[in-house]
């Protein structure tokens, strides 16, 4: 029976990876087929049958509609969706696509529902899929004592906080996320004093690695506490 668990465990940890990677794809697949994808396959299915002439009493035509909208058809509107996307980055890569890019935000920020959504989707966004570090929602990865001195968490910097005044001094307070594992993007948001802080040499991937894994992939990192405030 000791052998059998073994075995069992052993077999498992190859294969949920596995498993999950797979659910992944598929999970990628349908959210893009079923949003954009079936659009995409309506509108060849309607040029094809307009150039032809066919109406839903001619027996092509519901050939056509199956192999468009359910059969091997429906791939290629999957495929061309990745080519738009492909074809939207590679303009917005660009001063003139970044530009035109900016002015239909603002013209989407002006619709009375829309910015009421849009602004707060688009951080989403560029939190977990943009390149550039200066739209990216978290700027690096910091360690300090919470929830009590002697212990201590990591954190996500998302941006600069308010001011803290006591009297004639004044301290700057920085925006910290702190992750609860192990989900990265959940946790505490917290006004942390800059001097308080250690900034970590530990790229985000790395620090959501360790979250996600409840600290059992731990990066060989070590807190210097002689760089406590150099955020």
């Amino acid at each position: 029976m000791k052998n059998l668990k073994t075995y069992f465990l052993r077999g498992l940890a190859v294969i949920l990876p596995a498993a999950v990677t797979i659910w992944i794809f598929v999970w990628i697949y349908k959210l893009i087929q079923n949003t954009i994808g079936w659009l995409i396959n309506k509108l060849i299915f309607i040029i094809i049958t307009s150039i032809w002439h066919l109406s839903d009493s001619d027996s092509a035509w519901h050939e056509l509609d199956k192999f468009w909208m359910k059969g091997l058809g429906s791939i290629a509107g999957f495929i061309i969706a990745l080519v738009i996307v492909f074809v939207v980055g590679a303009v917005i890569a660009n001063v003139i696509g970044r530009k035109l890019l900016h002015k239909a935000e603002r013209f989407i920020e002006t619709l009375p529902m829309v910015r009421r959504v849009y602004p707060y989707l688009k951080q989403v966004s560029d939190f977990l899929l943009s390149q550039d570090e200066k739209t990216k929602f978290i700027s690096h990865v910091v360690a300090f004592e919470f929830p009590r001195k002697g212990l201590w968490s990591i954190g996500f910097v998302t941006g600069k906080g308010m001011k803290y005044k006591n009297g004639q001094t004044q301290s700057d307070l920085v925006s910290v996320l702190v992750p609860t594992a192990p989900s990265p993007l959940s946790g505490y948001m917290l006004l942390i004093p800059k001097e308080d802080i250690i900034p970590l040499d530990m790229t985000i991937e790395e620090a959501m690695r360790y979250v996600i894994s409840d600290g059992v992939i731990t990066p060989s990192y070590i807190i210097d506490d002689a760089k406590r405030g150099n955020v």
